[in-house]
């Protein structure tokens, strides 16, 4: 997959990108980031980006000229087509007023070849961008920031770690929180494993060695060997744990019997 990157930072990107999961990737060949100045396609001697709107207002808003060369030099397909023929590739506008980033949009964008990001600054961007170029806007948050770039570095890193071969273990992404599928998850043999899938609620607690830490104790159950038992309570304390912090979550997941029948026991116990 390649990401290209369109703002007027650049060496932001020297940092965010550089580490871990997303570094492997690029190093792998599983990724290729190209990062592009928008500064480099302006004509003016002060590489001027930004403009007062029209009709007043507060604040500077990011001009359609520079934006629309930066894509034209990409050679990325026209919007018209990538719509209409469904192209495996797509530009994003990190913007407020987008729709809200989540596992299940970074799904969505694993599918295609070709993800262009287009960071706001200022007061936004010239509408004419979000009508003519970009496909969707997308928003990492209900909150605003200073521009899009840590929207952007966030949405490359969430996709990325959904890609195959990015993760030493294809399995890890099944069992993170907010991953939708299947609540759990079954070995070869058929009955439920102890690493069961989130199912689109928060992740289930981890520990690790020590087994007894000052005096804390990993719970019992987690070393008696039993894997039906460690995976009904998994399910348990996610369930609780999404309960507790998460509870619209509920609202959107989809619930097995069993896991109806824990949450009963947890609000019964509330």
């Amino acid at each position: 997959m390649k990401f290209d990157i369109i703002t007027i930072f650049p060496d932001f990107f020297r940092g965010p990108l550089d580490y871990g999961i997303v570094r492997r990737a690029r190093e792998a060949g599983l990724i290729d980031i190209q990062v592009h100045d928008l500064r480099a396609f302006t004509h003016d001697r002060h590489r001027t980006v930004d403009d007062r709107p029209f009709g007043g207002g507060e604040g500077m808003v990011l001009k359609p000229e520079p934006i629309f060369e930066c894509l034209e030099s990409l050679t990325i397909a026209p919007h018209e087509e990538r719509m209409r023929s469904g192209a495996d590739e797509s530009v994003v506008l990190l913007s407020p007023q987008g729709r809200l980033f989540s596992q299940v949009v970074a799904q969505e964008l694993t599918v295609l070849k070709r993800i262009v990001l287009i960071c706001g600054r200022y007061e936004g961007v010239d509408e004419r961008v979000s009508e003519q170029l970009a496909d969707c806007e997308i928003s990492v948050g209900d909150f605003v920031l200073s521009g899009g770039e840590l929207g952007a570095a966030i949405i490359v890193d969430t996709v990325t770690r959904l890609l195959p071969g990015a993760l030493g273990n294809a399995a890890s992404s099944q069992q993170e929180s907010f991953t939708t599928g299947a609540p759990e998850a079954r070995s070869e043999d058929g009955p439920p494993s102890s690493t069961c899938a989130s199912g689109g609620l928060l992740d289930y607690p981890h520990y690790t060695r020590p087994a007894e830490f000052r005096g804390l104790q990993v719970p019992e159950v987690l070393v008696n060997g039993n894997h039906e038992e460690i995976r009904r309570w998994r399910r348990r304390k996610a369930l609780q744990k999404t309960l507790r912090n998460r509870p619209d979550l509920l609202r959107h997941t989809e619930l097995s019997v069993e896991d109806r029948k824990l949450l009963s026991e947890i609000e019964g116990e509330a």
